[in-house]
């Protein structure tokens, strides 16, 4: 991952970059880029996205809904980034659409890789939180969950599961994490 640093960078100026297969993103200005994910990357996305969309659609019904980057999400004219996978609350049709913007994501996760870890912990997980967001950072290699809460200077250490409870939840989410590790064979 690279970050140009000469100027200040607004979400207008990452719409104008070419499409060029990296992934551009903004935080407070600083232009992050990041090359396209390994393949145990989107494993672990997608492996997540499946647990979390399950509990959407069933227990948590109501809560909202779960996406994967490639998808914006603007947190002010100097942020945008692309969170390898989140949870906005319910969206109206207008939203999922591009006609209206999106309200900030009530959960931010991102799967760590060895391009992307500084960034994703010294950049955008602050950044996440001082949204009002809760930020997950996956470590496959350390085999944990870092759950960093909105109002906390430490993240919890979750290594058999880490759980989510939205405001208005009827239950928590708990993820198992041994099933992932064990889907990417170690």
């Amino acid at each position: 991952m690279s970050s140009t640093e000469s100027r200040r960078w607004s979400v207008e100026d990452v719409w104008a970059l070419p499409d060029d297969g990296s992934r551009y993103e903004t935080v407070d200005g600083e232009l992050l880029v990041t090359p396209a994910p390994r393949y145990v990357h989107q494993q672990v996305v997608g492996a997540i996205h499946h647990e979390l969309r399950t509990w959407l659609r069933g227990p948590g019904k109501g809560v909202g809904l779960t996406l994967m980057a490639p998808a914006d999400v603007i947190l002010d004219a100097y942020t945008l980034v692309q969170p390898d996978l989140f949870v906005l609350p319910p969206v109206s049709k207008a939203v999922l659409f591009g006609q209206e913007p999106a309200p900030a994501p009530l959960l931010a996760i991102e799967v760590l890789s060895p391009g992307t870890a500084r960034y994703d912990r010294l950049k955008k997980r602050p950044r996440f939180q001082r949204a009002g967001i809760e930020c997950w950072l996956v470590d496959v290699e350390s085999h944990l969950v870092e759950r960093w809460a909105t109002d906390t200077d430490r993240p919890e250490i979750c290594i058999e599961s880490v759980t989510w409870e939205p405001a208005g939840a009827p239950e928590l989410f708990r993820l198992g994490l041994g099933p992932i590790w064990e889907e990417i064979g170690d």
